[in-house]
């Protein structure tokens, strides 16, 4: 187990993937897991500082309906949520971004005075112009750099109604580069009127969740969770660092648990390693793919290679740089000679693939539906509900249920008066992939095929019936199998 400076919690890495490579690979996947857990009488050296920044979508489109309001009232619920001594600031947006708690500007400590200030200034706001989020998060950064000191868990939340209208794709790309591995940002989409792949791009980018409130009453009970989750975050940063075999080089890197996120395009050089950011941490397990590359025939035949070294990094609550906190992992490969040599897939990896297939599936449905291409919509439609069936995924198969009707030939297709909202929920839903048990047993399995006919074994977790004898996770739940070998190579 890795010891951060604070003590707080304990990492591991299992680091999972096939010994052998089939002889004209070109490719070497493993799966990492890593595990946060409450360090058993951990001592903190000193308190994480945590700061939050509250972003309001005041445009024009919030006047209607009551949304302002109910947004007030949400935002001022979240103030009274946070704990003394937490720095807090509140950004209103339209096509511009204003500061206005603290009133000065930079960040404010909480206390009973302060919160009743800042819940006024909430209260005052009134609705103009448009959607501009890349001006929102910029501000955000400023402040957080401007107003916070190393090793400060930073976090900001924010919702909107609308489509990012008044900034291009490009400059909202650019700010989320600048803000990256800086502070984490959950988004909100309220009502029905927002695009759901610019909120995934946004949390994807600055590791926050995003989700659909259709209804904006809804929307005060979510901020107060949110506050309450940020308040338990325990390490502000984590990096996983890669050091590959100079024969290889990085494909991709994704989260795969809890949720699928793309992190290639965060990552950084130090040295001779790769860093990926993992964003902050609190006790909880997620998993990731690395996917390295390589050209067909170079790795040696038959001979075992360190692909890569994979060291998880944290920053303690001084911020003093990004320490090891976990004992480093090697993922080992082996290129075998003969092109007769039959190499499985392993069925965790073959898992991870399909949910990926089905995520996808499940936005081109929705996509197509917004661009009023029901013939494709219903394509898409058959094909997530196949792959979510073929899962055992039963909570992504009722929200595709959700959405389902069926034609007079039997075939499952779009419903003809489902409404935008339900398919925006939809399309963020389907990066979600569910967790593994953080109190699963630390080792994965490595159980031979069942036998034709044998009974088959059941998850320790859900007790569904396990389809693979091999399995290193459960295919109905995705907890982790009991028994066998940790997952580091050598």
């Amino acid at each position: 187990m890795g010891d951060l400076s604070h003590g707080a919690l304990d990492f591991t890495v299992e680091v999972d993937a096939p010994l052998d490579l089939a002889f004209d690979a070109t490719r070497a996947d493993a799966l990492v897991t890593v595990r946060a857990r409450a360090a058993e009488g951990g001592v903190p050296a000193g308190p994480v500082h945590s700061a939050v920044i509250l972003i309001m979508d005041r445009s024009l489109s919030m006047a209607g309906l009551g949304r302002l309001d109910e947004a007030k009232r949400a935002i001022c619920a979240a103030v009274d949520t946070l704990r003394e001594g937490t720095l807090l600031g509140i950004v209103a947006g339209d096509n511009t971004a204003t500061v206005v708690y603290p009133p000065g500007g930079g960040l404010a400590l909480v206390d009973d005075a302060g919160k009743a200030g800042a819940k006024a200034h909430v209260a005052a706001q009134l609705a103009e112009g448009g959607t501009a989020i890349g001006t929102w998060l910029e501000c955000a950064r400023r402040l957080f750099h401007s107003s916070t000191v190393s090793g400060t868990a930073r976090h900001a939340v924010l919702y909107t109604d609308g489509k990012d209208e008044h900034e291009t794709p490009e400059e909202l790309d650019a700010v989320l580069a600048s803000c990256a591995d800086q502070f984490t940002c959950d988004a909100r989409g309220v009502g029905e009127d927002w695009n759901y792949r610019e909120l995934l791009r946004i949390t994807e980018a600055l590791h926050g969740t995003a989700k659909a409130v259709i209804d904006i009453g809804d929307l005060t009970q979510d901020f107060v969770r949110l506050m309450e989750q940020a308040q338990r975050v325990v390490v502000p940063r984590v990096h996983l660092g890669l050091r590959l075999s100079k024969r290889l080089e990085l494909g991709f890197v994704q989260q795969t648990r809890p949720a699928r996120a793309d992190l290639t395009s965060l990552r950084q050089r130090h040295g001779d390693e790769l860093h990926i950011p993992l964003g902050a941490w609190s006790p909880g397990v997620r998993q990731y793919q690395i996917s390295l590359r390589f050209e067909a025939g170079t790795l040696p035949a038959d001979v075992k290679l360190r692909a890569a070294q994979v060291t998880l990094r944290a920053e303690p609550p001084d911020g003093r740089g990004l320490a090891p906190c976990a004992p480093p992992q090697a993922l080992v490969v082996r290129r075998r000679s003969s092109p007769s040599f039959e190499i499985p897939v392993p069925a965790d990896l073959t898992r991870v693939e399909t949910e990926r297939e089905l995520g996808m599936a499940i936005r081109g449905c929705v996509d197509a539906h917004q661009q009023k291409d029901g013939e494709r919509a219903d394509r898409e439609l058959r094909l997530a509900l196949r792959l979510a069936e073929e899962l055992h995924d039963e909570l992504r198969a009722r929200q595709l249920r959700g959405v389902t009707e069926h034609a007079p030939d039997g075939r499952a297709i779009v419903r003809r008066d489902v409404t935008r909202g339900e398919m925006q929920r939809l399309g963020l839903d389907s990066t979600l992939t569910g967790p593994l048990s953080s109190d699963a047993v630390e080792q994965l399995a490595d159980q031979p095929d069942r036998p034709a006919g044998a009974p088959r074994s059941h998850c320790s977790h859900c007790g569904a019936a396990l389809v693979s004898g091999d399995a290193k996770f459960c295919e109905h739940c995705g907890g982790l199998r009991a028994g066998g070998p940790a997952g580091g190579a050598g």
